[in-house]
């Protein structure tokens, strides 16, 4: 458990920090009206921030030259 913790952890705190990003969106910005899909409902808007920036965090991930010189040698 430890281990798939510390490799994922920058996907676990790029969600947590897009939800956090997602519920301060809906309670100053949101939608008045309700009739926004994503914005009106806070759970929506706090999957769908923490979902974009669990992809946002992993778009950032650092390259490990060991890594590619291995896939290299294999192909």
């Amino acid at each position: 458990m430890k281990k798939w913790i510390q490799l994922n952890s920058r996907y676990i705190i790029g969600a947590i920090a897009g939800a956090l990003a997602g519920f301060v969106y809906w309670k100053y910005i949101g939608c008045v009206n309700g009739t926004c899909a994503i914005t009106s409902n806070p759970y929506r808007s706090i999957v769908f921030f923490g979902i974009f920036g669990a992809i946002l965090a992993g778009t950032f991930k650092k390259e490990n030259k060991d890594e590619n010189a291995n896939i290299s040698q294999k192909l």
